[in-house]
This record gives C-alpha cells, sequence and structure tokens, in this order.
C-alpha cells in the first residue's frame, strides 16, 4: 500500500514539473514576443521623428504618440508575464499562486490604461474631466459589477477563502475551483438531490459581492483543516453500555489512525493561543450517551475529519461499528430486536 502511494506520488511530482515546465516555456515565448513588439514600436516612433516617412503628414503626431504608447503597453505586458513566471516558479501554494497572478493581471490592465490616456491626450486636464465624467456614468451603470470586483480585493487581502477551499456562504456550499474578478465559482456538494457531502456535479456561481454581505464558513482553514463529526448509534436500554462506548471508540480509532490524535493536540494548542478560556477539548474520540424520544439510547461517537472524505469516513466507522456489535449480542440489543 505504502509502495503504491509512493509510485502515485512520485507520479504526481513529475506530472507537476512537466506542468510547470510547459508553464515556464509559454511565458518566456509570450515575453519575447511582447519584448519584440516594444521594440517595434519604438522603431516606428523614431522613423517619424526623423521625418523617414514625409509622404504621411495628416495625423503624424498621433500616430507617434500611439507608437510610443504601444511601446509602453508592450513593455508593461511583458513585464506582466515575467512576474507571472516569478510567482509560478517561486510560490508553492497553487491558491497563492492564482491570486498572485490574478493581481498581477489587474494591474498591468491597469497600467495600460494609464498609459494609453496619458499618451493619447495632449490636455491633462481635458482628459482628467472627460475621465472624471466617464468614470461618473460608469459607475452608476456598473454599480453590481463594481461592487463585485470591490469584493474580490476584498478577498484577495482578507483572504477569507481561496481555490481550493470548501465554504458555504449564504444558501450556497461547494468547493472553490475559480475565483474572477466578478464572481466565485464553486463545484457544489450535497445540494437538492444529495444527502451526503458529495460533489452534485452542478457548478454555482455567484457575485464577489456576495462576500460583503453574507457569512462565509469555511471548512478549510489553513491552521486546521478538519472538522467535528458526530455518528449516532441507536441500542437499547438492556445494552451495555460501556462495552458500546469501547467498541464505538476502537472502532473510530482504526478507522482514522493515529495521525488525528496528533490533530486533537494541535486543536487544543490553538485554542490556547486564543482569549477563549473555558472551550474544553475532550479525549479523541469520545462518545456520548442520551436517551431518545422513541425509547432507546444514542450512543453519538465524536471525531475529527477532512470534511472532504467525511462520507467515506462515516460509511467505514458504521460498518465496522456495526459488525463488532452485531458479534455480541448478549450485551449490545438494537431497538427492533429488543422491540420483539
Amino acid at each position: 500500500m505504502r509502495s503504491d502511494t509512493s509510485i502515485m506520488d512520485i507520479k504526481s511530482t513529475k506530472d507537476e514539473q512537466r506542468s510547470v515546465s510547459r508553464a515556464g516555456s509559454s511565458h518566456k515565448l509570450w515575453l519575447g514576443g511582447y519584448l519584440s513588439l516594444a521594440v517595434c514600436c519604438l522603431a516606428l516612433y523614431f522613423l517619424f521623428r526623423l521625418h523617414v516617412f514625409n509622404g504621411i503628414n495628416n495625423g503624424a503626431p498621433i500616430v507617434k504618440r500611439s507608437f510610443l504608447a504601444g511601446f509602453f503597453a508592450f513593455i508593461v505586458l511583458g513585464g506582466s508575464k515575467y512576474m507571472q513566471s516569478l510567482v509560478g516558479k517561486y510560490s508553492h501554494s497553487k491558491a497563492i499562486q492564482y491570486n498572485l497572478i490574478k493581481l498581477v493581471r489587474i494591474v498591468a490592465v491597469l497600467g495600460i490604461f494609464m498609459i494609453i490616456i496619458a499618451f493619447l491626450f495632449e490636455n491633462w486636464y481635458t482628459a482628467a474631466v472627460s475621465l472624471g465624467l466617464f468614470s461618473l456614468i460608469l459607475g452608476f451603470a456598473l454599480q453590481t459589477p463594481i461592487s463585485s470586483f470591490i469584493g474580490w480585493l476584498y478577498i484577495i487581502a482578507r483572504n477569507p477563502y481561496k481555490v481550493g477551499d470548501r465554504i458555504q456562504i449564504s444558501d450556497f456550499k461547494g468547493d472553490v475551483v475559480e475565483i474572477n474578478y466578478l464572481d466565485t465559482t464553486l463545484w457544489e456538494f450535497a445540494g437538492d438531490y444529495l444527502t451526503n457531502d458529495l460533489p452534485s456535479g452542478r457548478l454555482i456561481r455567484f457575485p464577489n459581492t456576495l462576500v460583503l454581505q453574507s457569512e462565509v464558513y469555511n471548512y478549510s482553514w489553513r491552521k486546521f483543516p478538519y472538522i467535528w463529526n458526530e455518528l449516532p448509534f441507536h441500542v437499547a436500554y438492556e445494552s451495555d453500555l460501556n462495552f458500546v462506548e469501547g467498541t464505538l471508540r476502537e472502532a473510530a480509532k482504526e478507522v482514522l489512525g493515529s495521525g488525528m490524535e496528533e490533530k486533537v493536540r494541535e486543536l487544543k494548542l490553538l485554542v490556547q493561543q486564543t482569549p477563549v478560556d473555558e472551550l474544553v477539548i475532550r479525549e479523541y474520540p469520545f462518545v456520548t450517551f442520551r436517551i431518545n424520544a422513541n425509547t432507546w439510547v444514542e450512543a453519538s461517537v465524536n471525531y475529527l475529519v477532512d470534511p472532504k472524505h467525511s462520507s467515506k469516513t462515516r460509511s467505514d466507522i458504521i460498518k465496522l461499528a456495526l459488525s463488532r456489535l452485531l458479534q455480541e449480542p448478549d450485551r449490545v440489543m438494537f431497538p427492533k430486536s429488543n422491540a420483539r
């Protein structure tokens, strides 16, 4: 089993290296193209200044400014591609890469826009007034997209979620697969047709402005990406509750492995670093009992689990625990058999 896992890890590492290599080659190709175009624009600009094209008089000033603006614009695009290649090379987290690349692109677009305004308008005052009026009209017409863009800036700055996180926002639940400038896309889990946490196959796209208006529940907190699950078992009053408790604990430990006990210790350390001083983290996993209204005892085993694997973990614990409980019919009785 370990050898298979190692082979899969090596294959995944090689695939990632090939992907990084292809991305680096693509960035170099684009960078070379942008720099070539920048050199061409600069050469044409000087040719016009030296009056090489004497036959072209009408519109010569605006043409010269256009070539100069093109030179700086292509330099900005080249710098943007270079920055993206550095992000892909030195950033190990895919989510951080994604956010930084998006930020570099939007900065490049804004820089090109300012270059065009600066070089194509001779009168800065007229350009500023025209730009102000245009922005005012555009602001009224595009209130929702602008709010969504501000929401994107908030997501980048405050990081309430990132690509790959499992979140719930408003009535939407899913794994974040894309964060654009105006909207976020989730790969839905559960949904209208499922009662578990498996992917439903549907995509949810909502405007980023929702992050400023609604609570965000993130199941993939970077410091502690686990959640508590509670799994109830119903047994009769006559059952040996101590045996039931021990069996459920052992079944949960066997399915989850010893690594989760270390996660509980990490959770205790995190709680100690907060102002919360009355939160008690019990031994792991733990079992609680309560009386059900239908005249049986509900034994609930509580455990930590990766939210994306909770369905499989729950199924494995149920199968293992029930198989062991059923082996002791004299010590463990279930409501149905007890009613006969």
